[in-house]
């Protein structure tokens, strides 16, 4: 039988790495408070985009797609869904727009879990929307060969009213202590969570949600302004090795929690990080348009296509975006990676 008191295990996850990743978001968080605060009206246009990509990314991770322009138009409710996927996304807009508007308000307990869920089927009308799983369900992955095997075995259906119910008040209860960091219980929630799997559908998703909805109650808002949702999206390789080394073991109490804390604590690293990008970039719209695009590829670690450069300057054209790359790459100071479809640009750091 599961144990979900979270003391138990939270002291054999303070390691040195995950202190570090620790130290870091809370430095993150103190630098960045006081600009969320004086610039809430610059920020409006990272919140949307923000809110575009968590819809799109969360979905993909689950198969769910539409086109890039209706994508947009669903998310800012200016069309209502034309088929099953894009009733999904619209249920996923409308969550995620609760939880960015009153987090406060939505306490992890099993009421509002089904509350969150059942919003989330509202536009397909499907029965289980709002309800826990009625059959067992189970966790598998396809080989290459097409042989299907079975990867976790979640909590039997009749046992995950409880077992939600544990959950919530265990989570809550190490919150009211104030002796555990809420950055390391979010993923131990998580990923019981996970394990408990306790809908018949949309499960990750709601994992997701619950994410959001618990670091935006313990004050770390970056995923209203950064897709946390993408971040994992993009790693999702990493997200399921991680995620399936710290379920072995689990119905036993003696799984490790360390890799998926530590995961979860490297996506919410990372979006303080491309926050604080963004936030530079933010400080100098004074800048010529050229010169912003210039500055958004040099404060970018890595490649960044036209599409990313878009994405974070609504209001440039697509030809001003690629005069400036054009020009930008006859003068050496960025590099043009690949071609095509999948051309990307990255800051020649070899010039400075």
């Amino acid at each position: 039988m599961r144990d979900y008191n979270f003391a138990k295990r939270y002291d054999a996850l303070l390691k040195v790495d995950i202190v570090s990743l620790l130290t870091r978001i809370h430095e993150y968080k103190g630098e960045q408070a006081l600009f969320i605060e004086a610039k809430a009206d610059t920020l409006t246009k990272l919140v949307e985009i923000a809110k575009i990509q968590s819809a799109e990314a969360s979905n993909r991770i689950e198969g769910i797609y539409t086109s890039d322009e209706r994508l947009k138009k669903l998310v800012q409710d200016k069309t209502t869904p034309r088929n099953r996927n894009e009733q999904e996304i619209a249920g996923y807009r409308d969550v995620l727009s609760t939880i960015h508007d009153s987090y406060d308000y939505i306490p992890p307990k099993s009421a509002m879990i089904l509350q969150l869920h059942r919003d989330l089927y509202k536009f397909s009308g499907m029965s289980y929307g709002g309800n826990y799983k009625t059959v067992d369900n189970v966790i598998a992955e396809v080989d290459t060969q097409g042989n299907k095997h079975i990867r976790f075995q979640p909590v039997p259906a009749w046992e995950t009213p409880e077992a939600v119910e544990q959950l919530c008040q265990a989570y809550e209860e190490a919150l009211r202590t104030g002796q555990m960091d809420p950055l390391v219980l979010i993923p131990m929630f998580v990923l019981d969570f996970l394990c408990i799997h306790p809908f018949n559908d949309g499960n990750g998703r709601m994992s997701r949600l619950l994410t959001l909805l618990l670091l935006y109650r313990a004050g770390y808002i970056v995923g209203k302004y950064i897709s946390i949702e993408k971040i994992i999206e993009q790693s999702k390789e990493t997200y399921y090795e991680a995620l399936g080394q710290s379920s072995q073991g689990w119905h036993e109490n003696q799984n490790d929690d360390a890799p998926f804390v530590r995961y979860m604590l490297g996506v919410i690293a990372a979006a303080y990080r491309d926050f604080s990008t963004r936030v530079q970039v933010l400080a100098t719209s004074d800048l010529s348009k050229p010169d912003r695009i210039r500055a958004i590829i040099k404060g970018t670690l890595g490649k960044i296509t036209k599409a990313d450069i878009m994405k974070q300057c609504p209001d440039i054209s697509a030809i001003t975006v690629q005069r400036t790359l054009s020009e930008l790459q006859k003068s050496g100071e960025i590099l043009k990676l690949s071609g095509g479809r999948y051309t990307a640009y990255t800051w020649n750091r070899e010039r400075e």
